[in-house]
């Protein structure tokens, strides 16, 4: 067995190609962290996120062929297979139904505080804005603009009707424009 610790990213990718599965352990522990905050900003169960994170790292396994050095560097092309996981899982008809078990003040607590905690638009003074609005609004722009619900998906969740859900939406979106000039 090889000692060494630390490979290049090419040599990671010449031996995750020839199937290393020291390389593939190399992977998993030098990268699951990182993808495993990916996962659990989109998911916020965590059973659910572990599920993903190992979906996650037996499609890099599969598909590390696919990788291409010239459109981006493997921990990029990684993230991405560990964004679209999560988003796909979240879009999953079985995932919605789990989240129609729940009481509707337990989920909208969830996505509230999910709301509270994206990093996309905390970084970028939005979250200061945001929490001004009130929870369900602030729920309905989370859910429709940083997680990528459709309205319909969004009305079908919190049982609210379609009609509601788009009212609410531009209430807020006039509400945000507001708040920001």
């Amino acid at each position: 067995m090889n000692s060494k610790t630390t490979y290049s990213e090419q040599e990671l990718v010449n031996l995750l190609q020839q199937r290393s599965e020291q390389a593939f352990g190399y992977l998993y522990d030098n990268y699951s962290g990182s993808l495993y905050g990916v996962v659990t900003s989109i998911i916020t169960d965590k059973e659910t996120a572990n599920d993903v994170l190992q979906n996650v790292f037996v499609n890099i396994w599969r598909k590390i062929e696919s990788y291409d050095p010239s459109k981006g560097r493997l921990f990029t092309w990684m993230l991405n297979i560990a964004r679209n996981a999560a988003i796909d899982e979240i879009r999953s008809k079985g995932y919605r139904d789990s989240q129609k078990n729940q009481p509707l003040t337990e989920n909208v607590d969830t996505m509230a505080e999910k709301s509270a905690s994206v990093p996309m638009y905390n970084d970028v003074g939005l979250k200061k804005v945001l929490s001004r609005l009130k929870g369900e609004l602030r729920v309905l722009i989370d859910l429709s603009y940083f997680q990528g619900f459709t309205h319909e998906e969004i009305s079908k969740a919190l049982n609210i009707p379609l009609g509601t859900v788009k009212t609410r939406i531009r209430t807020a979106l006039i509400q945000l424009r507001t708040m920001i000039d």
